[in-house]
Parts: structure tokens; sequence; C-alpha cells
């Protein structure tokens, strides 16, 4: 074989390896139950906020906890704990992506992706602490 098929089928295998790679850290949507399935692994939920239900956060005890309930897709509804300040107009969110992982029945989320109602509002992401 020449060096230079030797190169290209070098560069070949390792365009394979960074694809294949790269598919594996892929995250698809999970619900609060295959979390808790997966107890520590950090995933995202689609749910919706149950504005009903008690939200807290003050500011004055501590500025980076704010806990909440969520329901998820399949009907779910679980406890959300938030390791940053409650996000601006969350109450008007229609959909929020949550990543983090369950604990012990409790969702830990570090990012909260809020899906607004109208299309000419963009999405609104809070970054919390990692806890």
């Amino acid at each position: 074989m020449k060096k230079s098929h030797i190169i290209l089928l070098l560069l070949i295998v390792a365009a394979i390896v960074v694809i294949v790679s790269s598919f594996g850290s892929l995250s698809s949507y999970e619900t609060f139950a295959s979390a808790a399935h997966q107890q520590g692994k950090k995933l995202y939920v689609i749910g919706y906020l149950q504005k009903d239900k008690e939200m807290v956060y003050d500011p004055k005890t501590d500025a980076n906890h704010f806990s909440f309930f969520a329901k998820d897709k399949a009907g779910d509804m679980h406890k959300v704990i938030f390791n940053g300040e409650k996000p601006r107009d969350i109450e008007k969110s229609e959909q929020i992506v949550m990543m983090g992982y369950d604990e012990g029945g409790t969702f830990h989320c570090s990012r909260i992706q809020m899906k607004c109602p109208s299309k000419y509002k963009k999405d609104m992401v809070a970054e919390g602490k990692e806890g």
C-alpha cells in the first residue's frame, strides 16, 4: 500500500471515531420516573410548572435556592430544587426544560430553559450552581 492510502485510511478511521463519540454524548429527554432509576446521572426533563403548588424563594435566606413543583410529559409531579435565583417570568412559561439529576425523589437542577408562549419572545435560560 502506498503511504497516501494509509494516511487516508487513518483519517477516515479518525473521523468515524469522532462522529461515534459525539453521538454518545448527546442526551435525550427523560421523565422523572426514568431519572429516578438513574440516580445521580445528569438528564434533561421536560415539564410544566405547577403554578397552583408552592414555590419557595427567599433571597434574604438563600439567594441560590428556588424550589417548585413540576409535572413531566408522563403526568408525574416532582419537587424540583434549582441551585440558583428564581428565573424571572418562570410563571409565564409554557414549558420548562430542566437539566439535573434525581436524588431521593427530588429533582435537583442547575439549568432551566423556559419555553415562552409567544413566537416573538426568545426562550429564556437560567443557570445555577452545580450542586
